[in-house]
């Protein structure tokens, strides 16, 4: 199922200069755009795979005060992954077993 907001346009360069600096997560580098919920979680997962953990725990905070709803924890990523991860065991013993 997709997102409603998973639609969103491309942020081109120009379009990336005309947005203010507040709605960043880092407005002093103008790094992590946040201002929509995609871009927001886009925003945790590149922090979390590339960011310093002060950077890391900046964008938790900036996307947790624009957006009170959503995890900024990871949890439901980790629980995600678990699924997914069981699912693929399961697979990977039927294969055996069918072989």
């Amino acid at each position: 199922m997709r997102r409603k907001d998973a639609t969103m346009a491309a942020l081109t360069a120009k379009r990336r200069n005309a947005l203010p600096k507040t709605v960043f997560a880092i407005p002093a580098q103008r790094a992590y755009p946040i201002d929509t919920p995609a871009r927001a979680r886009s925003a945790l997962a590149r922090v979390a795979a590339n960011g310093t953990p002060d950077e890391q725990a900046q964008v938790r905070r900036a996307v947790a005060k624009r957006y009170p709803d959503m995890d900024v924890t990871g949890a439901q990523a980790a629980k995600r992954k678990k699924y997914s991860n069981a699912g693929k065991a399961a697979l990977a013993t039927k294969r055996k077993t069918s072989g």
